[in-house]
């Protein structure tokens, strides 16, 4: 896809994380302030067209791990982890709220060891005051947006199947 240079923001990567962060954060607010990119009325963070997240085994999306503190930040739109618990250690993050804030969200799932998170992230059910917490994806719960999930056939696996009179009744409602 042809995309101008101008177009691209990049994280500074010779820059400490924190440093990093705090400098794209700067850059993203500067693009909110000249209207490049517009901004979520109920939250006032940035509005992206389009998020695209992968989630991993434990359920993590972006670089917001469960348990983690990133996942409580509510005034900051970008940080930074320097104790990952996947390598590498040191990342940058979009936080809950700019996600969150997005006209369209995305996550990606492939592979049965994906199986369980997305069973958890996407059932109605919860298990205890802690299961939100515990599992960043299914933090992942657009403002004014849409949220689609993509899953091949293994990372599926552990999802209900409609039956054939369920599934026609579902879709004969609306």
């Amino acid at each position: 896809v042809p995309i101008l240079s101008g177009h691209v923001y990049s994280i500074n990567d010779n820059a400490t994380v924190e440093d990093a962060a705090t400098d794209y954060e700067f850059d993203i607010r500067q693009l909110v302030k000249v209207r490049t990119v517009g901004v979520s009325e109920s939250t006032d963070c940035p509005k992206f067209d389009l998020i695209l997240l992968g989630m991993g085994s434990d359920g993590h999306v972006a670089s917001l791990f469960p348990n983690h503190q990133a996942l409580e930040l509510k005034d900051d739109w970008v940080t930074y982890i320097t104790d990952s618990p996947q390598p590498p250690p040191e990342r940058i993050t979009f936080t809950l709220p700019v996600i969150n804030s997005a006209s369209n969200i995305a996550i990606l799932a492939t592979g049965i060891d994906k199986a369980n998170a997305v069973h958890l992230a996407v059932s109605d059910s919860s298990d205890g005051p802690d299961a939100l917490t515990s599992l960043p994806a299914r933090m992942v719960q657009p403002t004014d947006g849409k949220l689609v999930w993509s899953l091949d056939k293994a990372a599926a696996s552990s999802l209900e199947a409609l039956s054939d009179d369920a599934y026609e009744q579902q879709h004969r409602e609306y």
